[in-house]
C-alpha cells in the first residue's frame, strides 16, 4: 500500500516509477523499428512492406502472450514473473541481434512479445493496486508515460544508432540494459506471493462486463489508427515531405513528445473526465490523420501534425486502460492483459492494413488514410459507453496476501480487490 506521507502528499508509490522504467525499453523495442525499416530491410534482403512484419509480429505475440502469461503465472510471486519476463525479454534481442535470417529475426520478435505481455499483466495489476482508486488512472499514464518516453528517447537514439552502427547495436543495447532491468526489479521489488483468493474461473467471469469489451474495442480501434500511420512513417516524411533520412529521429521526437504529452493529459484528466476526454480526443486524432494526406508534402505541416497524430491519439491511452481494469473489480489480472493484448490487436491490424495500402495505388497516403478511418471507428464504442455510463463502477483497493516467510513488508500488494463505493 502507499506509504502515508505518499498519500498525503499525492505521490505514487516508487513501485510505479520503477515498472514506467521497464516499460520504456518495452516501448523502445517495439517502435524502433519504425525508424530502421530500410536498415533491415537491405541488410535481410526483404522489401521495406515486408520488414514491417517486424512490428506486426510483435503485436500478435503480445495479443497472444499477453493472456496466456498473465493465466499462467496468476498464482506466481509478482516479482518472479516480471524477473523472468525481462529475461526473456533480454534473451530474445540476443537471438535477433545474431541472427541473418528474416525469418528467425521474425520468432525472436514474437517471443521477445510473450514476454512484454506477461510483464505488462502483471505490472499494470501492481501499479493500479499500490497507487490506490483515486490515482489509479494517474498510476497508469506514469506507467505507460514509459513506453511513451520511449518514443521521444528510446526510439529516435535507436535509429540515430541504428543508421550509423547498422540496426544490430540497438537490439544489442537492448537485451543489456534488460538483463540490468531485471536486476534492477530483482532488487527493488519486494517479494509477495501472488493472491489465492482469485481462481481462473473468476478472472474469467470478469469478462462478462459488456463496458469492457467497449473499453477494449476502444483500445484496438485508436492504437489502430495510430501506428497505422506510423508504421511508415519513415517513407512518407522522406519521399513525399522531402526530409532527409538523417533528420528522421528528429521527427520521432516530435512524435514521442506528443505523445508524452497526450499520455500525461489523459492521466491527469481521466479520472475525472473520462468519457468527454476521450471522445474529444478520438474526433481530434481521425481529424489531424485525415489531415496528413494533403498536407503532408510541406515538411513544417507534417512535422506538426505527427507531432498531433501522437498527442491526441494517446491521450485515450491511459483512460481505456483505467477504465478496463476499473470493470475487472477484484479480478483485473487477465483484464490486464486484454487490455495489452486490445491495444496490440490495432498494432498488428492496422500496420498490416496500412502496409497494404502502401502498396497499392494509394501509395505513400495509404497508411494515413487508414488511420484516420480507425480513429474515426474509436467513436462507436466510446460513444455506447458513455450512454451506458462509467459511474457505480468497483473500484480497485488493496487485497492482503501472504507474504513469503523471512522476506520483508511490501508497499505493494500483490493484486487488486473489489471494494464497493
Amino acid at each position: 500500500m502507499p506509504s502515508t506521507a505518499e498519500t498525503a502528499s499525492g505521490k505514487l508509490p516508487f513501485v510505479v516509477w520503477v515498472l514506467a522504467a521497464c516499460t520504456f525499453l518495452m516501448g523502445t523495442t517495439e517502435f524502433v523499428i519504425a525508424g530502421l525499416l530500410p536498415e533491415i530491410a537491405d541488410d535481410l534482403g526483404v522489401s521495406v512492406s515486408h520488414t514491417g512484419l517486424l512490428i506486426t509480429a510483435f503485436a500478435i505475440g503480445m495479443i497472444v502472450g499477453g493472456p496466456t502469461m498473465a493465466m499462467a503465472t496468476l498464482r506466481l510471486p509478482q516479482r518472479r514473473t516480471l524477473v523472468l519476463a525481462l529475461t526473456v525479454f533480454a534473451l530474445g534481442h540476443v537471438v535477433a541481434a545474431a541472427s541473418g535470417s528474416f525469418t528467425v529475426v521474425l520468432i525472436a520478435r514474437v517471443v521477445t512479445a510473450l514476454a512484454t505481455g506477461a510483464f505488462w499483466a502483471v505490472g499494470f495489476v501492481v501499479a493500479t493496486a499500490a497507487a490506490g482508486p483515486g490515482k489509479s488512472t494517474r498510476a497508469v499514464g506514469v506507467m505507460m508515460g514509459g513506453l511513451t518516453l520511449a518514443n521521444v528517447i528510446g526510439v529516435p537514439i535507436g535509429s540515430l544508432a541504428g543508421q550509423a552502427t547498422g540496426w544490430r547495436g540497438p537490439f544489442w543495447a537492448l537485451a543489456a540494459l534488460a538483463a540490468l532491468a531485471a536486476a534492477f526489479v530483482g532488487r527493488f521489488i519486494p517479494t509477495t506471493q501472488q493472491r489465492t483468493q482469485v481462481s481462473v474461473r473468476a478472472e474469467v467471469q470478469a469478462l462478462k462486463q459488456g463496458r469492457l469489451w467497449l473499453a477494449l474495442a476502444a483500445a484496438v480501434l485508436i492504437m489502430g489508427g495510430v501506428l497505422a500511420a506510423y508504421t511508415y512513417i519513415t517513407p512518407l516524411l522522406t519521399d513525399r515531405a522531402g526530409i532527409p533520412a538523417g533528420a528522421v529521429p528528429l521527427v520521432l521526437i516530435a512524435f514521442g513528445v506528443g505523445a508524452l504529452g497526450g499520455t500525461a493529459i489523459g492521466g491527469r484528466l481521466g479520472d475525472r473526465r473520462p468519457m468527454g476526454t476521450t471522445i474529444i480526443a478520438a474526433a481530434a486524432t481521425a481529424l489531424t490523420l485525415l489531415l496528413l494526406i494533403p498536407l503532408s508534402t510541406n515538411p513544417v505541416t507534417a512535422v506538426a501534425l505527427v507531432f498531433l497524430v501522437a498527442l491526441t491519439g494517446f491521450t485515450l491511452n491511459p483512460v481505456v486502460t483505467s477504465l478496463a481494469v476499473r470493470f475487472a473489480g477484484g479480478a483485473p489480472t487477465l483484464t490486464s492483459a486484454l487490455t495489452t493484448s486490445a491495444y496490440n490487436t490495432g498494432v498488428a491490424v492496422g500496420s498490416a492494413l496500412a502496409g497494404q495500402a502502401l502498396d497499392s495505388s494509394l501509395g505513400l497516403t495509404g497508411p494515413a488514410l487508414v488511420g484516420a478511418v480507425f480513429a474515426a471507428l474509436t467513436l462507436l464504442p466510446l460513444i455506447a459507453l458513455a450512454i451506458r455510463g462509467t459511474r457505480r463502477t468497483p473500484r480497485i483497493g488493496a487485497q492482503h496476501t501472504r507474504r513469503t516467510p523471512g522476506t520483508p513488508d511490501s508497499d505493494t500488494p500483490a493484486a487488486p480487490a473489489l471494494v464497493q463505493h
